[in-house]
């Protein structure tokens, strides 16, 4: 009997530990994490027809690498040839403001010279757009953390002399960026 009680009690409290302990929670990929701004293209003469956009190039200002479609952060729906119908921005998730510089009709030529970048030529119409938000943090789980959810996004195209983009429109007001699974502004160009 007196042995029974000493491997009852170990017995016990290894018993209790192992109920008390969770597995180790990997974070699936299909849970929904921090959404991008998606932005759709429309024609701005047929404001109900799609519009390709031509050769885009974005860069996030305050970062010298641009945005393309090989980049993981970004995911452009187009139709193989580079001709672009929607965007996925990511925001800011440190600060309320995010701005980019979106390139339409970018080309890079080096002039056959590519150790030379000092004749090199870039051609495009840039307009810059401004992203203005509040963030909310919401918890997801143990193994994913938080997530910023934005809410009162605000969307404005700084006018220049030759804009591209001629309008945008919410899709609906008081616009959050809650998660990727429609379009949350729409640009004519």
């Amino acid at each position: 009997m007196k042995y029974l009680k000493i491997l009852v009690i170990p017995l016990l409290f290894i018993v209790i530990l192992m109920i008390s302990c969770e597995r180790d929670d990997i974070c699936p990929d299909s849970t929904p994490t921090t959404p991008r701004l998606i932005i759709s293209a429309y024609n701005e003469s047929s404001p109900d027809n799609t519009k390709f956009i031509d050769n885009l190039l974005i860069f996030g200002v305050g970062n010298e690498n641009s945005l393309s479609v090989t980049v993981e952060d970004i995911d452009i729906n187009y139709d193989g040839t580079g001709n672009i119908l929607d965007i996925y921005l990511p925001l800011k998730t440190d600060d309320d403001t995010t701005q980019y510089i979106l390139h339409k009709d970018y080309l890079y030529d080096d002039n056959d010279t590519p150790d030379d970048t000092s004749d090199d030529i870039e051609t495009s119409n840039a307009d810059t757009i401004t992203i203005n938000y509040s963030r909310e943090q919401v918890y997801v789980s143990r193994a994913c953390g938080y997530k910023t959810i934005f809410n009162d996004v605000t969307f404005t195209i700084e006018t220049d002399d030759d804009n591209w983009i001629k309008s945008r429109i919410s899709v609906n007001n008081n616009q959050p960026v809650e998660d990727e699974t429609e379009t949350h502004y729409n640009i004519f160009h």
